[in-house]
């Protein structure tokens, strides 16, 4: 097969391909590859780069880079040491840089007394300590990347999807992406990073992966399922953005699927759309509090990206917030298990189910005033950045996972195994001395799956390190997981699939595959030799990533 070689050299070439123009027969030479523009893939690009790689490529599939945060339109969930140093610098860097723009911008400014606030939080959602717009944070990450762009040291392939790869024994060799007008090209690299939602390129590079649910004979996980379960993922949903806009009608068309929706029942019994089960939460847009509801359990003000009374009147007709509840969580199917036909059509579904729910809230969702519907919310296709409103790319909770050189298990982080094992005073979680970073979420957040076995979900979690053995599989020599693809379990994924944690596996990816090829040796290479370890965690320390959690912050 012929293939002409393109290198990357120019910051003309940079923006020409970042722009999606892109050549049959052609070869992209890089020394880092990224499959995956998320959280994880800008992390890794942004790590990369900053370590001093050479050429650096991202691809991303859609238009937005960023994923849970922008195209998927999901506010980060975060922790109760955020603010204090409990991530990455660049992750600090980020939500600094999003609150910054709040303050500055003057299309929509803020009230004088709002940017006053320290710790500003645009929605004052209760779900994460800076909700926001989606398109804030895509702005913001485009900003951080872009003197790399710039300079041509990083190109962004959008659009763009990885179709195959070739491999050489235990490495990969190349990866053959298509843009979304069909044109194909091959990109070379030294080192694959797969910061995709879903594992998707560890099939394309037969690199061993497990997706649903393990046994509790392969895991020894005290919760695990009693047999393998591949098909039994979390799971996923197609957000939205409402705005509340007193006194107007959006009520949108009935969905094709409406009534299908209104027959189907929870575990427990309950109608899919309602408020009292499994947990009794409340739904008022004008962010009043009901009487007979505390206002924290107000799942409008659970995502609510702006709070409108933080701003010069005017600036927004309402308060935004985003809808990504159980009641429109997809169950029916996964969306990367099973045969592109049935992905497809559960794909559709999931979407289907989002208007479904939105219909439903503005028809027939019960009002504490004795009234039904609430009209006045508005779809934001503004914020979602398509034509209907809906997320461009669904929100999915649980990936393909790496066989790793070590995988992170329920005992190395559920509270109650380590208080039962090491004591109240002295439990925390496991120790790596391969740590790579830090993460928390406080509970393994395990949502419905689509085979309705879900183990393990809902206990407590120590505040946790990242151990460099989950990033490198067992077998293949130059991939690196980058993304919520690492070596975790069915359990442990409901805890490391969270922004801050995701970006901190990304960017101590990307950091890593530059210090593989300056030092011209493999990931493998540097876990397993004390010298090189030492010196790349010095590396990553050097770059803002934690890798040890303080001491008065280690149980929680």
């Amino acid at each position: 097969m012929y293939r002409r070689t393109f290198i990357l050299s120019s910051a003309g070439t940079a923006g020409l391909l970042s722009s999606g123009l892109v050549f049959a027969n052609q070869n992209l030479k890089a020394d880092i590859a990224i499959i995956g523009g998320g959280m994880g893939g800008v992390a890794a690009a942004l790590g990369a780069c900053r370590a001093g790689a050479k050429k650096v490529v991202m691809t991303e599939e859609s238009t937005w880079i960023g994923g849970q945060m922008t195209s998927q339109l999901v506010p980060p969930d975060e922790h109760q040491f955020i603010e204090g140093g409990g991530s990455t610098g660049s992750y600090q860097q980020l939500r600094n840089d999003i609150r910054k723009v709040y303050r500055t911008r003057t299309d929509k400014p803020l009230t004088a007394e709002a940017k006053k606030i320290a710790n500003l939080n645009p929605g004052n959602g209760w779900v994460s300590r800076i909700c926001c717009e989606p398109k804030v944070a895509l702005d913001v990450m485009e900003e951080m990347l872009k003197p790399f762009v710039a300079s041509g040291q990083l190109v962004i392939l959008r659009q763009t999807k990885a179709l195959s790869a070739d491999t050489n024994g235990d490495n990969v060799e190349a990866v053959t992406v298509e843009s979304v007008d069909g044109k194909k090209m091959v990109i070379e690299a030294d080192f694959f990073l797969d910061a995709t939602e879903e594992g998707d390129l560890l099939p394309l590079t037969k690199t061993e992966f497990v997706t649903g649910s393990e046994s509790q004979q392969e895991t020894t996980e005290p919760n695990a399922a009693d047999k393998p379960r591949p098909g039994n993922i979390q799971s996923f949903t197609y957000c939205f953005v409402l705005e509340h806009c007193a006194g107007e009608s959006h009520v949108i068309d009935k969905p094709k699927d409406y009534d299908f929706w209104m027959k189907q029942r929870t575990a427990e019994g309950a109608p899919v759309f309602q408020w009292e089960k499994p947990t009794p939460y409340a739904f008022y847009p004008l962010g009043s509090r009901d009487p007979g509801k505390p206002d924290l359990m107000n799942f409008w003000t659970y995502r609510r990206i702006i709070d409108n009374k933080l701003f010069v009147p005017g600036s927004y007709k309402g308060d935004l917030t985003v809808v990504n509840y159980h009641q429109n969580d997809y169950a029916l199917g996964p969306s990367h298990y099973g045969s592109l036909e049935d992905r497809a059509k559960h794909n559709a579904g999931a979407k289907e189910l989002s208007k479904s729910f939105l219909y439903w809230l503005q028809t027939a969702c019960p009002r504490s005033d004795g009234k039904t519907g609430w009209p006045e919310l508005r779809l934001c296709p503004e914020q979602t950045g398509t034509e209907d409103g809906i997320a461009m790319s669904a929100y999915i909770r649980e990936s393909r996972r790496i066989v790793p050189k070590f995988r992170v298990l329920q005992q190395h982080v559920a509270y109650d195994i380590r208080v039962a094992e090491m004591g109240a005073e002295k439990a925390r979680a496991e120790v790596y001395k391969d740590s790579v970073g830090i993460g928390l979420y406080l509970y393994f957040d395990i949502h419905k799956t689509c085979e309705g076995y879900s183990n393990g979900g809902g206990g407590k979690v120590f505040p946790f390190q990242i151990p460099l053995g989950a990033l490198i599989p067992q077998r293949v020599g130059n991939l690196l997981a980058a993304c919520k693809n690492l070596g975790v379990t069915h359990i442990t994924n409901g805890c490391f699939r969270l922004h801050p944690t995701e970006w901190n596996i990304g960017e101590s990816a990307g950091i890593l595959a530059a210090y593989c090829g300056f030092k011209g040796v493999t990931p493998n290479q540097v876990r397993e030799t004390d010298t090189l370890l030492k010196d790349y965690q010095s590396k990553l320390v050097d770059l803002g990533v934690r890798i040890e959690w303080p001491e008065n912050q280690l149980r929680g």
